[in-house]
């Protein structure tokens, strides 16, 4: 009995995760544009390129195995180890300090990124990006999408998104490699729920993508920034091939 006890009462070393909030990165957040663009001209843009999140208890949360259980065979909930929310042993205002400093490294690489595919030189542009209350690397595929649309669209004079709202998550880096996040079932259903029809998905998570996909939700597999515009112009002209999971 006394085991038993200690097995439902002890704080488990799990983060309780549900489908969190989404921003469109060619719009406003909290009132600022997320995209600021100073030495070149800005696209007027049409659609949403929309980043996704999970919310996760805190990394201070006492998790029981009653909330495992009671979470466990929820389509709409995950159980995931805290170590692959949150960094092992920080205190909390460590945690948030290094997503914080996750998120700047993450924009600053997304901006270079997208301004090397489209072959213009940074100190020429400058590209501000500014969204409140997310952290971490995960919305830096979505940053440099969103940079390249405001900048060229399409390439032909059309917007990259064909007026749809897509949404997606991956991480990025200075060469357009595109990098897994995990929380993709999650994120596909935060999506759904605000309206994309479309979700760029790191190809190496295309499996866990697919588990619990929502209907209506069409999934775009990528591997690097390059293939993101490429499918998304694909897709917007209504040619060439769109890859699928």
């Amino acid at each position: 009995m006394a085991l038993l006890a200690v097995a439902v009462f002890a704080p488990l070393p799990f983060s309780l995760a549900q489908p969190g909030m989404t921003a469109d990165v060619l719009g406003e957040n909290k009132g600022d544009p997320v995209i600021t663009i100073s030495g070149a001209e800005a696209r007027e843009t049409s659609g949403q390129l929309r980043m996704t999140t999970i919310e996760a208890t805190g990394p201070d949360a006492r998790v029981h195995l009653g909330d495992v259980l009671d979470d466990w065979f929820r389509t709409d909930r995950a159980v995931m180890p805290r170590d692959a929310v949150y960094p092992n042993g920080d205190s909390v205002r460590e945690i948030e300090d290094y997503n914080a400093e996750e998120m700047k490294k993450s924009q600053d690489t997304a901006v270079e990124a997208a301004l090397d595919h489209l072959g213009e030189e940074s100190g020429d542009v400058t590209v501000t990006l500014k969204l409140a209350d997310v952290g971490g690397p995960s919305a830096g595929l979505l940053f440099s999408l969103g940079i390249v649309d405001k900048l060229d669209g399409d390439g032909s004079g059309g917007d990259l998104t064909g007026g749809r709202v897509i949404a997606g998550t991956g991480t990025i880096d200075a060469d357009g490699k595109v990098g897994a996040v995990g929380g993709v079932a999650l994120k596909t259903q935060a999506a759904r729920r605000d309206g994309a029809t479309v979700f760029l998905v790191p190809k190496a998570e295309c499996s866990d993508a697919e588990t619990e996909l929502p209907k209506g939700l069409r999934l775009i597999p990528v591997t690097t920034l390059k293939d993101a515009v490429g499918s998304l112009v694909a897709l917007e002209k209504g040619r060439g091939q769109v890859p699928a999971c």
